[in-house]
C-alpha cells in the first residue's frame, strides 16, 4: 500500500457533474420576425430613409422616389400603385410634415391592405380538422406539413400525418422523416398508389383516434393542369364524405424567394384547390418580403403561417402589426 501511494497514480477525485446549460430565453414573435425579414427591411426600410432624411416635408419629388423602393422589394405593381396613390392624396389634403410621419402612414397603408384579407380561422366543433397542404414541387411544401405538425403538437394538439403526395419520388419518405421529427404518426401508401385512398385512410384513422388535425401532403405537379385540379377535386370529395365540412384549411405552400413568378404559379392552385390561406416558406432567405403584400392585393388571401429558417420550430404564426414593424421599423 505504501509503495503504491508512493509510485503509483494518485487516485482521482471524480469531477463533479456538469451544471445544465442555461435554456435560452424564448425569442418573442416580434424578434422572430424581425430577423426574418432582416434583406427585407435593411433594403426598403434604408432606403425609405434615404429619401426622406433631409427632406422637412415630403413633396411630389419625394414620393416618386419612393415608388421604387417599393417595387424592389417585390411588393408588386398593383400594390404599389395603390399605396402610392393614397400617399400622394394624403399629402395634397393635408400634407406630410416629415419622413417620421410619412413612415407611419406608410405602415398604416401596408396593414390596411394585409387586414383586409384577414379572416378568422374556422375550426370545426368536433374532431378531426383536416388541412390539405397543396403548392408546387420545390416551394417546401413537405417540409412545410411536417414543420405544421410539429407546431400543432407543441400547442398541445394530437396530430396524424397522411402522405398523399404519390406522385413525386421520395415525397413519401420524406414526410415520414418530418413525422418522426414531429412525434406523430403518419398514413402513407405506396408511390404512385391512389391519393385518395390514402386520404380516405387517414381520415378513418383520424376519426376513429379522435385525433384532433388530421395534415395532408398533396401531389405538388401532375401531369396536366386538368389532372392537377381533378385530383384535388376527388380529395375534397373523399375527405368532405368522411368528415362533414372537411377540408376545413387548404394552405397553399409559396416560396418567398421566388418572388412574383411565385403569384403565378399560385394562381392555378387558388382556382384548383380552394385555398384559404397562405403559408410562405424561405421569408428569411429574400430582400423581397414585399411578397406578403402582393399575395394580399392580387390572391385576396391571407398569410397565415411564415417559415423563417431551417429547423422545425422555424414556422410562425404569420401576424401582420410584427410584420410591418419589423418590414419598416417600429
Amino acid at each position: 500500500m505504501v509503495f503504491s501511494s508512493l509510485f503509483g497514480k494518485r487516485p482521482t477525485e471524480p469531477e463533479p457533474p456538469e451544471s445544465p446549460a442555461p435554456e435560452q430565453p424564448k425569442r418573442s414573435l416580434f424578434d422572430r420576425m424581425r430577423q426574418a425579414v432582416t434583406r427585407t427591411r435593411e433594403s426598403l426600410s434604408e432606403s425609405i430613409s434615404s429619401v426622406v432624411a433631409l427632406t422637412r416635408e415630403i413633396d411630389q419629388a419625394s414620393l416618386d422616389q419612393l415608388e421604387p423602393r417599393l417595387l424592389a422589394a417585390d411588393i408588386g405593381s398593383a400594390t404599389t400603385a395603390i399605396i402610392m396613390e393614397n400617399l400622394r392624396q394624403r399629402a395634397l389634403r393635408t400634407g406630410i410634415e416629415s419622413g417620421a410621419q410619412l413612415q407611419q402612414i406608410l405602415k398604416a397603408e401596408l396593414k390596411q391592405i394585409l387586414d383586409g384579407v384577414a379572416r378568422p380561422i374556422q375550426h370545426p366543433s368536433a374532431p378531426p380538422e383536416v388541412i390539405l397542404m397543396v403548392g408546387v414541387n420545390g416551394t417546401g411544401k413537405t417540409t412545410t406539413t411536417g414543420k405544421l405538425a410539429n407546431l400543432y403538437r407543441t400547442q398541445g394538439r394530437s396530430v396524424l400525418l397522411c402522405a398523399a403526395d404519390t406522385f413525386r419520388a421520395a415525397a413519401i419518405e420524406q414526410l415520414e422523416v418530418w413525422a418522426q421529427r414531429s412525434g406523430v404518426p403518419v398514413i402513407k401508401t405506396k408511390q404512385g398508389g391512389d391519393p385518395s385512398a390514402a386520404l380516405y385512410d387517414a381520415l378513418a384513422a383520424a376519426t376513429s383516434r379522435g385525433t384532433d388535425v388530421m395534415i395532408a401532403d398533396t401531389a405538388g405537379r401532375l401531369h396536366t393542369k386538368t389532372d392537377l385540379m381533378k385530383e384535388l377535386d376527388k380529395m375534397r370529395r373523399t375527405a368532405e364524405k368522411l368528415v362533414p365540412g372537411a377540408p376545413h384549411q387548404t394552405f397553399l405552400v409559396m416560396d418567398a424567394t421566388t418572388g412574383q413568378n411565385g403569384l403565378q404559379q399560385a394562381r392555378l392552385f387558388t382556382e384548383a384547390a380552394r385555398v384559404t390561406g397562405i403559408v410562405l416558406t424561405k421569408l428569411d432567405g429574400t430582400a423581397k418580403g414585399g411578397i406578403v403584400l402582393a399575395i394580399a392585393t392580387e390572391l385576396k388571401l391571407p398569410v397565415v403561417y411564415a417559415g423563417i429558417g431551417e429547423k422545425i420550430d422555424d414556422l410562425i404564426p404569420f401576424d401582420s402589426t410584427a410584420f410591418i414593424d419589423s418590414l419598416v421599423g417600429a
